[in-house]
């Protein structure tokens, strides 16, 4: 048996040497030597996703863009989405000049599947060692729905100079199941059926919801996206089933009303008055008058997924307060 060399793949690897020649010979010497021996210092080196590892083993993914040394953005995804859920207003913020971050929580999109920390404590912790392990100073945190509740836990906690505002989206805040303490809230058989709903068939209620109540698109005349709806229900599938079952839990019965009488910072809470999921009358307006400095901008008509259909509205007045 003779062996026959491959022909083609000789030319092709002549072809390749010799435009590596051309190029070289082309080019000024200092640029050469620039594209050869130049490594970026750690000064530029700047990673644009990755995990940070938190103390129980968990890794908390997240994306990092824009400027490294611009104004920092952080953002919180609402239940059981994942920082995806933030496109729209993370590209319209790098266009604006800023540093945009946003996380998957524990058990949500591409952070690990933990068997345990499914509540806002650890929700909080695990923001916390993200923030520290960015090195994170004079941020904003904007959060959505169990977002919302996330940031407020975490700023109620967080280390002078790390936070510089806050604002909060059709937040759970400051408690949502009804109580004596809070006879405005929904009755537990409420998430009660959304527990069972997730366990008979997580599929179909990652369709019902979005299709439904979330962005209203129950509501007579709506404007049905089917891009949102497929969006909504790819990010949930992504994450646990055991996370976002309890989940529901730390999102409905975590009672914040401590933690927002603490925080001190300029705070900007925003409400439509059409959420179905969070209603308006047991959230927004109570949030904004237990902060010691806080603007309530309220929606007339919007839902709760309403930064997903009316980000031409929210994300300038979300501007506005930051540059105020």
């Amino acid at each position: 048996m003779t062996f026959k060399p491959d022909v083609s793949i000789t030319r092709r690897d002549a072809m390749i040497a010799g435009s590596a020649v051309v190029l070289a010979l082309a080019l000024p010497t200092t640029a050469v030597e620039a594209a050869t021996k130049q490594k970026p210092s750690p000064a530029t080196e700047h990673k644009f996703m990755g995990t940070v590892k938190v103390k129980d083993g968990t890794e908390i993914f997240y994306k990092d863009w824009g400027p490294k040394d611009a104004q920092v953005i952080v953002f919180h995804h609402g239940w059981p989405l994942s920082s995806d859920d933030w496109d729209n207003q993370m590209l319209f913020f790098i266009a604006q000049g800023y540093r945009v971050i946003a996380h998957d929580r524990r058990g949500h999109g591409r952070s690990s599947h933990s068997r345990s920390g499914h509540e806002m404590d650890t929700y909080a912790a695990d923001v916390a060692e993200v923030v520290e392990a960015l090195d994170l100073k004079n941020a904003i945190h904007v959060g959505h729905s169990t977002g919302g509740g996330e940031v407020v836990h975490y700023v109620a906690r967080a280390k002078p100079g790390r936070v510089k505002k806050a604002v909060i989206v059709a937040a759970v805040p400051p408690v949502m199941v009804k109580s004596d303490k809070n006879p405005g809230g929904l009755p537990i058989e409420v998430f009660d059926g959304l527990r069972k709903a997730l366990a008979d068939n997580r599929a179909q209620f990652y369709i019902d919801v979005p299709t439904g109540p979330f962005y209203g698109f129950n509501r007579p005349n709506a404007k049905v996206s089917q891009g949102l709806i497929n969006n909504w229900w790819h990010q949930g599938m992504m994450g646990a089933a055991n996370a976002h079952y309890e989940c529901i839990k730390a999102w409905s019965e975590t009672d914040f009303t401590e933690d927002l009488k603490k925080i001190e910072i300029p705070f900007l809470v925003m409400h439509g008055t059409d959420d179905q999921v969070v209603p308006y009358a047991d959230a927004g307006p109570l949030s904004a008058k237990l902060l010691k400095n806080a603007t309530l901008k309220t929606y007339e008509g919007y839902p709760h997924g309403m930064l997903s259909t009316n980000p031409d509205v929210l994300n300038p007045d979300i501007l506005a307060f930051i540059k105020a």
